[in-house]
């Protein structure tokens, strides 16, 4: 006992000398690379050219299979979408097994398959690993794709489509895509209800017999696996996979650069946010020298949380939730993008920050704790995903796929550890063409055009098809006879006139949106005639927010915290209090200011207020949209679907933006003049 008491202490006294040692006002420096050893899976191939890596980890009981078809990227032309279509179809029974056996057998053995357009997954206990494998084999190779089956993934491929009209970040993704790339390229084109309504069944058929083909594919196993077992497993399942002799058209390099930077600016009548993204095309593989270099330069410009973008445009500026740039290295053709979804009224200025910050990082040299804090990160991340036996089989796969040297992920940290300053900078000038990039823009032409160009960068305009198109008039005269009342007092006719919304005293509205499948956001609201007025948000049974106001008081409850309304949220409440806020409008010192397009229709534009800004339909008068403009940023209220409850007209349906997201709710109640009491809105 004595001896390890004296151990303890000379321990002791050992760290107290080695803490006396260290200057905690400096940032210790990074040790040398961890040394990574690691373990090369075992390999088969099969006589149809499947290709096959094993893994053996026995820690847990547990195997997955994952399916990598290696091809290049195919141009769908007037068809584009039946890969997708197929990769959906996939995995939902075989030609043997119907559609609900096969995923009822999958469910009961508590594993999971899925499918896309390049391979597939699946997951399960190893007790059950032949039986998945079998499963999974089977769906490859005897797929069950019917007529059905086919008509039902269309139509929500479509409905997908249609969802995503609207969206700002979706058409910035198609357009930045088809101008990079150019819309013949298969990386630049993309999928129209068109051109799937151009896709057969046969055709479905067809892609899978040439593109899912074994000589082209590798199958990584990994998990509580033997690789003598597995080795006879796969042989039996996959072995009579017929392979296919197609011949892959040669993938075009063509670069669609410009000679100096343009703004490919998109108008989005409805956007609340504009999306910036600027691109270049960039001819980088993981196999380059440069490869390791980009991905620091990438990190210290726009790869973290304190990267220079987001230091910039969020946290000195607040112009966006997040910053990002990223750098592909794929071995066929790939693009450097740097941007944020930004508030209309400061996109020109974020433009020109992300510019400025781009310049910085070509022309400044990196500071050493930047370019230190970027290492860490990486080597922090590759280590932790040494934990997970999947890893060594994607780094092995990655290998083979992109013709690595076979020490590539070995030496990794070393090669990231050894990236310089002078490393960065080079870098960053071959691949971040700041002087001759695109800076795609979709957003809000009325509200952001003007100042972008003033930025001195020519702008070029597109339809949200990459089609080019004529730049946007937005000068719609006011017709003379036409003033603030006039529009207030069509609306309140088109509703049912004044006489009926006099006659009512209280409005109940009760509405549900889906947030995500299977779950309801419920919002119920109340509004009286006397400055009353409750909104309460529930999910799930439980109350996510709650606005409550009694004539000149009130509260408001978020995440269970209560408190009361200060005079100014008062104020404002008061003002939306009212059934029918158009009528106290009137008596109201509100403007018209001009007349836009809301959805393609003509709208008069009424300022409320600083922040309030009310849209009526130019043909029907109805209300279309309200836009809430505050510091962090806007939201809008569409309204659609009228429909009469007692001789006067509601929106039955309002759909508001909330940044890249749209919340759609569906009316399912409405009364009027019932349902209300004072003890409500105590």
């Amino acid at each position: 006992m004595k001896n390890k008491i004296n151990i303890l202490i000379a321990l002791f006294l050992i760290s107290i000398g080695v803490n006396a040692q260290i200057d905690r006002s400096k940032q210790p420096k990074p040790g040398p690379a961890p040394k990574i050893s690691l373990e090369s899976p075992k390999e088969l191939e099969l006589s149809n050219g499947m290709k096959v890596l094993v893994v053996e980890n026995h820690k847990l009981p547990r195997v997955a299979y994952s399916l990598r078809i290696d091809r290049p990227p195919v141009v769908e032309g007037d068809k584009a979408g039946m890969s997708n279509l197929l990769g959906s179809m996939l995995g939902n029974g075989t030609s043997s097994i119907a559609k609900d056996d096969f995923n009822e057998e999958v469910d009961f053995l508590g594993a999971n398959i899925n499918f896309n357009a390049t391979g597939g997954s699946a997951r399960s206990l190893s007790k059950y690993s032949e039986r998945i494998l079998q499963l999974m084999a089977d769906a490859t190779v005897n797929p069950l794709l019917t007529e059905e089956e086919f008509q039902k993934e269309r139509d929500k491929y479509i409905d997908g489509l249609k969802t995503e009209e609207k969206s700002v970040d979706a058409i910035s993704g198609r357009v930045g895509s088809a101008l990079a790339y150019g819309t013949h390229h298969a990386y630049g084109e993309f999928v129209t209800e068109k051109s799937l309504n151009n896709v057969s069944l046969n055709d479905v058929k067809s892609f899978h017999k040439n593109y899912f083909t074994p000589n082209k594919t590798y199958l990584v196993v990994v998990g509580d696996v033997d690789y003598k077992t597995i080795k006879k497993q796969v042989k039996k399942y996959f072995g009579k996979w017929k392979k296919s002799d197609f011949k892959s058209a040669e993938v075009s390099n063509e670069k669609v650069n410009e000679k100096n930077t343009v703004i490919d600016f998109v108008d989005m009548p409805n956007a609340v946010q504009s999306n910036i993204s600027l691109t270049n095309n960039v001819d980088l593989k993981m196999k380059d020298p440069d490869y390791h270099s980009v991905l620091i330069a990438n990190k210290i410009l726009g790869g973290g949380f304190n990267s220079y973008l987001n230091m910039n445009l969020r946290e000195e500026h607040g112009y966006t939730y997040g910053a990002r740039s990223s750098v592909g290295a794929d071995k066929y053709a790939s693009r450097f993008r740097a941007g944020a979804s930004v508030r209309n009224e400061v996109t020109d200025s974020a433009v020109v920050q992300t510019l400025k910050e781009i310049e910085r990082i070509k022309k400044e040299p990196v500071d050493a704790d930047a370019l230190n804090n970027a290492k860490a990160k990486y080597v922090g991340d590759f280590v932790l995903a040494l934990e997970k036996p999947e890893t060594i089989a994607r780094y092995a796969l990655n290998i083979k796929i992109n013709d690595l040297p076979d020490d590539f992920y070995s030496t990794y940290l070393e090669k990231i550890n050894e990236v310089s300053t002078e490393d960065v900078t080079r870098v960053a000038n071959k691949y971040f063409k700041s002087e001759n990039a695109r800076i795609v823009v979709v957003g809000k032409g009325s509200d952001v055009l003007v100042n972008l160009e003033k930025t001195g960068i020519p702008v070029k305009y597109y339809d949200t098809y990459a089609k080019p198109v004529a730049k946007p008039n937005y000068d719609i005269a006011i017709p003379n006879d036409v003033n603030v009342q006039k529009v207030l007092n069509n609306y309140i006719e088109a509703i049912g006139g004044r006489v009926k919304l006099d006659k009512v005293n209280s409005v109940l509205i009760k509405a549900e949106a889906e947030l995500q499948p299977g779950m309801m956001l419920n919002m119920e609201m109340k509004k009286t005639v006397k400055n009353q007025f409750l909104q309460d948000m529930s999910a799930m049974g439980n109350s996510m927010s709650k606005q409550v106001l009694d004539g000149n008081k009130g509260y408001i409850v978020a995440q269970g915290q209560k408190k009361d309304m200060t005079p100014e949220e008062v104020k404002k409440v008061q003002a939306e209090s009212s059934p029918f806020p158009e009528v106290n409008y009137l008596s109201q010192n509100v403007t018209l200011e001009k007349i836009e397009k809301v959805e393609g229709e003509n709208a008069y534009k009424i300022k409320v207020s600083d922040e309030l800004s009310v849209f009526y339909s130019v043909d029907s008068g109805l209300k279309l949209k309200e836009t809430r403009t505050m510091e962090q940023g806007s939201t809008s209220i569409f309204y659609k679907d009228y429909k009469e409850i007692t001789g006067i007209k509601f929106p039955f349906r309002m759909t508001q933006t909330m940044g890249p997201r749209n919340i759609d709710f569906l009316i399912k109640e409405i009364k009027v003049n019932e349902g209300v009491s004072d003890a409500d809105f105590k």
